[in-house]
């Protein structure tokens, strides 16, 4: 799987959701930028990423993720 499939998977299933992804093959690094997701208590939001990335782990075209959450001000302050 490609990093833009993981990309473009996530942000269709996350509406107003900013998604980077970094990693190749089946390792992935995840930030998701979105107010929405960063309110969630931190084993909801993961819950909610995984059951959107479920096919793709179950079939092994993804192995491992890590994500990392911000609020858009979080994101925007880190450039």
């Amino acid at each position: 799987m490609h990093a833009h499939e993981v990309k473009k998977l996530l942000e269709e299933q996350l509406p107003g959701a900013q998604v980077e992804v970094e990693g190749e093959g089946c390792n992935f690094q995840l930030n998701l930028i979105s107010d929405e997701l960063k309110a969630l208590p931190p084993v909801k939001r993961q819950q909610q990423v995984y059951a959107l990335l479920n096919q793709p782990i179950t079939d092994g075209s993804i192995h491992a993720v890590t994500m990392k959450f911000f609020t858009l001000e979080e994101w925007t302050s880190r450039s």
